[in-house]
């Protein structure tokens, strides 16, 4: 195991995760993603994209760890699907593995096949044009290289089902590819916006939709996270710290 890692939690302590000191750490972009996924029967299987140090599975995983789900995470550097695969481990969570595999090769693996997959969650990188950071694993996480965005949406389709699901974070300005590259591939689109305060721009959205669907895209009302004095809102608390679904928060 890396020895330049911490020990950390998410969900107010309901879910262990290791991540490197120096490198790529999960923010609650990932806790936000894994609250939009819904409609998992039981038995179903969910591949995460990217999964990084693994905090999108992790979070579903204690979700939906009663309903017999299988979790794959395919991620490039080895060093984060160690930790990922580890953090799996110390939660008991023995229904999900990561695996250190390259997107843009070929996959020699039986087990993560096209069209296998009830649900796809990713939080790819977000750009190809910023500055990559000095910091290679945070660069490799946070900047396309050879592979955009439109290759990475390609590959989420392949892998899902017949009227699979897609579940996707990026930022705002990102949207109109994602839009774009879906079309005539996937419908019933659902857009969240994502706003730290109110009177803010959203910077992020969250995108899910449905592969081989016809259906007409919907815009959610806007998830605000912090209130005016730097709180969580009630509707992130119970997202980032009691682990509901926003199916679950319609609910209440």
């Amino acid at each position: 195991m890396p020895t330049d890692y911490t020990e950390d939690y998410l969900l107010d302590k309901q879910v262990k995760i290791f991540q490197p000191v120096d490198g790529y750490r999960a923010s609650s972009d990932a806790v936000l993603l894994s609250a939009m996924v819904a409609n998992v029967k039981t038995g179903g299987r969910i591949l995460d994209v990217g999964a990084g140090t693994g905090a999108i599975s992790l979070c579903l995983a204690q979700r939906l760890q009663k309903q017999q789900v299988r979790i794959d995470g395919l991620e490039l550097q080895p060093k984060l699907a160690e930790l990922a695969d580890l953090s799996a481990q110390a939660n008991g969570f023995d229904f999900v593995r990561f695996y250190n595999i390259d997107i843009r090769q070929k996959i020699n693996n039986a087990e993560i096949a096209p069209c296998s997959y009830d649900a796809i969650i990713s939080n790819p990188p977000y750009s190809e044009h910023d500055m990559p950071s000095p910091n290679a694993s945070k660069a490799a996480a946070h900047n396309h290289n050879a592979f955009g965005l439109e290759q990475w949406l390609n590959f989420c389709l392949k892998m899902a089902k017949p009227f699979g699901r897609i579940y996707m974070v990026n930022r705002v300005e990102a949207l109109p590819q994602i839009c774009t590259t879906l079309k005539d591939k996937a419908g019933g689109l659902v857009i969240l916006p994502l706003y730290s305060k109110i009177g803010q721009e959203a910077k992020r959205v969250i995108v899910a939709a449905q592969k081989d669907s016809k259906a007409p895209c919907r815009i959610l009302p806007p998830f605000i996270t912090h209130d005016a004095s730097g709180k969580y809102t009630l509707q992130a608390e119970k997202v980032l710290r009691a682990g509901l679904s926003f199916a679950d928060i319609l609910q209440t």
